[in-house]
């Protein structure tokens, strides 16, 4: 099953062994690898050398897979995903000698995602869109859209393609509309404080910095640094979010752009519109974060998948 560049047909190394008539053109397949009868590759990919591929397996286009990986049944990997040397996955959370399972957990990689060299994922994981696995990461759940993960467990340490604010730079601005996070529906208000001996005073005022009426707020506290809150958008619902205490970081996400806000005590209040998905990590200690809200609770109002808020705004 070696093509030739006339018939523009995929390339196979001569020592590999190729089993699969499922495979797109321009793919190359190169030297000691093994594919099964009814894995699926796409167009233009690059399988590296000794790389198994099993049966139920499906490989989107343009996909990498680099040297020493092994692709089990279950596993489905979307367009443009790069997947590093000797990366490891598993689909049998409690494995046996002998033992096998009549249906084997779905292990999904979306579009862009990379996982790092000598990764491990475990089974039934599903890995977002653009997300980055790095090196040597054991991953134990699902890791969210472009969010950048490490560690053993895997833990989130930031997101791509963000553009990041500081709040310590605007605590002396004097408008409320001059940082430009270029994320549609999200402003910053600067909260007036007043210092003196006595101690501080933060202020705020109905329209000219909570541009809605109030009629529900929360406070989140004792999160663990590891942990990540928000992680959904919502359909008519106006927030308006201030760190009482600590630290707090704020991706912001229209569909289109991305920011990063760092939000400290007392010195600004982030407003977010409706269709603006939002995620809460990076928590410190000691960080308090309330949040006011236009409307009361309403579980119909969220959407927390990623890829329905992309459909929705659209």
């Amino acid at each position: 099953m070696r093509s030739t560049k006339e018939n523009n047909k995929f390339y196979v190394h001569p020592t590999s062994l190729v089993a699969s008539k499922k495979i797109g053109k321009k793919t190359r397949i190169w030297a000691f690898c093994n594919i099964l009868e009814n894995a699926v590759i796409g167009q233009d990919c690059n399988i590296n050398d000794s790389v198994f591929i099993e049966n139920d397996v499906i490989v989107g286009d343009r996909v990498t897979v680099k040297c020493g990986v092994q692709l089990w049944d279950g596993l489905r990997v979307e367009d443009d995903v790069f997947i590093g040397p000797n990366a490891t996955f598993t689909n049998d959370q409690f494995p046996r000698s002998k033992h096998y399972l009549k249906e084997f957990p779905v292990t999904t990689l979306k579009k862009k995602s990379s996982v790092g060299a000598n990764a491990t994922i475990l089974p039934g994981i599903t890995i977002g869109s653009s997300a980055m696995v790095g090196a040597g990461s054991v991953v134990t759940k699902d890791v969210p859209q472009n969010a950048i993960v490490v560690g053993n467990p895997a833990r989130i340490v930031g997101y791509v393609n963000v553009k990041k604010i500081n709040a310590r730079k605007i605590e002396n601005k004097i408008e409320d509309d001059d940082i430009d996070l270029n994320v549609k529906g999200v402003k910053i208000y600067n909260l007036p404080k007043f210092e003196d001996i006595r101690g501080e005073l933060s202020v705020g005022e109905y329209q000219k910095h909570v541009p809605f009426v109030i009629k529900r707020f929360f406070v989140v506290h004792h999160v663990p640094n590891q942990e990540v809150r928000g992680e959904h958008a919502h359909k008519k619902l106006h927030q308006y979010l201030i760190c009482l205490n600590g630290n707090i970081n704020i991706i912001v996400d229209d569909g289109k752009n991305s920011a990063e806000v760092n939000l400290t005590p007392m010195t600004m209040g982030l407003y977010l519109r409706p269709k603006v998905w939002s995620v809460q990590y990076k928590f410190s200690e000691d960080a308090i974060l309330l949040v006011f809200a236009s409307e009361k609770y309403k579980p119909d109002d969220y959407i927390r998948s990623y890829e329905e808020f992309i459909k929705y705004i659209k």
